[in-house]
């Protein structure tokens, strides 16, 4: 388990592209195997956890040519996935999409297991709706992994979804274009729209529209019924991967914590259901400009330049904005230590069941570095002091938690030891020689 020490620096300066979007990579990976032909794939994330998503297609049958820059896959088609155990290493996201396709192939076995994190991370979620559907699925304690999928005839349903949750969504829906009938989703708050985004392109029957009326409450909006309806084929072709806002995220916050810092992110991925970091920063008083490029594969991209500027105010995050900024809530914590007043967020018990306990893991993090901060059932509130000491914080195996760290010591006052840094490589692998150029620059 590696320590990287991450001490003060002076401004922040340049430019970077972040590493492509993880949740698209997984995506395209997973409908380029489900796909008839070839299909390409510019920008796939090179990480540990999209590797593992591509030696699951293999596994099942899928031809993977080429390297991170450029991908070419050829797919087995909707039905033809060769059984296989499947090991998922720490990538949710593999864990919980790919059941939704095996589940409706009749006759094929597949066990889905992985590393000690992800057998701790419930898939209850995706298992309850499988078998309303007519799948077989077997999961350890009925939540856990690992997780056992024989294939069976599955028949659409309407679902709605108890907790907002992309992941769900998209494994349903892939399930939807296996089953007889039409298959609907329900979401209480929008989630990441890059399922129905791509199967849009590759020529899939799916559908939105809102589920309710708008509610404007601090930016909430209504989630929405996704429709999809049984495919004979699906036909990629080709899927371009934007630079991922969750990654870019990091050297944001750090350009706004660093005083006289200028960092601009390039090629980032814009999609709405993905920024709502961007509006929370806003309503703190964060000097951010966007400018937009055209779009590529549907997904809106541009680059986004952030200042160290006013003092930052606090803000109150609730649940109907946690969905649109899930992975940047830690960061959060961090931003609301130098903020004016107490930051609050609630409604986002789905923390509890990422990589760690990331409620748990940012409190207790966050504290040992000096912050006055306390954990709720659903959340945590940060009073805003406006410095944060520094010292030693364990990443407790989780890559947003460690690049947090390493924000939270260049804008402390006596640096932090980010414990198990190395947990940064599940996404972004190679974050710490890009922070420390942007210190080079300035």
């Amino acid at each position: 388990m590696a320590s990287v020490r991450f001490d003060p620096v002076g401004p922040l300066g340049g430019s970077l592209r972040p590493p492509s979007d993880k949740s698209i990579s997984h995506r395209a990976a997973i409908l380029a195997a489900m796909g008839e032909g070839e299909t390409s794939i510019e920008g796939y994330l090179d990480s540990a956890d999209t590797r593992a998503t591509l030696a699951a297609i293999a596994a099942v049958g899928a031809r993977v040519e080429g390297n991170g820059e450029r991908l070419l896959i050829e797919g087995v088609g909707l039905r033809g996935a060769a059984p296989a155990a499947i090991d998922v290493g720490n990538a949710g996201t593999l864990m919980r999409l790919l059941p939704g396709w095996l589940a409706a192939q009749p006759g094929g076995e597949w066990t889905l297991d992985g590393d000690e994190s992800i057998r701790r991370r419930p898939i209850d979620r995706i298992v309850e709706p499988l078998r309303l559907m007519g799948a077989d699925v077997t999961a350890r304690d009925q939540r856990l992994p690992p997780l056992t999928v024989r294939g069976s005839a599955l028949h659409g349903i309407e679902y709605r979804l108890p907790v907002a949750s992309a992941q769900v969504k998209s494994c349903l829906l892939l399930a939807g274009m296996l089953a007889e009938g039409e298959t609907t989703v329900v979401e209480p708050a929008p989630t990441r729209d890059h399922t129905e985004r791509m199967l849009a392109s590759a020529r899939a029957d799916v559908s939105v529209e809102p589920a309710g009326t708008p509610v404007t409450l601090r930016g909430r909006l209504p989630g929405n019924r996704i429709r999809v309806r049984t495919a004979e084929r699906l036909e990629p072709g080709r899927f371009a991967v934007p630079a991922d806002f969750s990654s870019a995220a990091f050297s944001l916050a750090a350009a706004v914590l660093v005083p006289g810092s200028e960092v601009t992110v390039t090629g980032v991925g814009l999609n709405p259901t993905r920024i709502g970091f961007l509006g929370i920063l806003n309503r703190m008083g964060a000097a951010i400009e966007v400018t937009e490029d055209a779009p590529a594969g549907g997904e809106p991209r541009g680059s986004i330049l952030a200042r160290h500027g006013p003092d930052l105010e606090a803000v109150r995050v609730g649940a109907g904005e946690v969905p649109l900024a899930i992975d940047e809530l830690p960061l959060l914590g961090l931003l609301g230590c130098f903020a004016d007043g107490d930051t609050r967020v609630s409604g986002a018990e789905e923390l509890r069941y990422k990589e760690s306990d990331r409620i748990a893991t940012v409190v207790e993090g966050l504290r040992a570095l000096g912050a006055e901060i306390e954990a709720s059932d659903d959340g945590f509130s940060v009073k805003g002091t406006g410095h944060l000491r520094g010292g030693v914080l364990d990443a407790r195996g989780d890559h947003r938690l460690a690049m947090m760290g390493a924000v939270a010591g260049l804008a402390s006052e006596e640096g932090v030891e980010v414990r198990g840094f190395d947990a940064a490589g599940v996404s972004y692998p190679g974050f710490e020689r890009d922070l420390r150029a942007l210190a080079d620059v300035a």
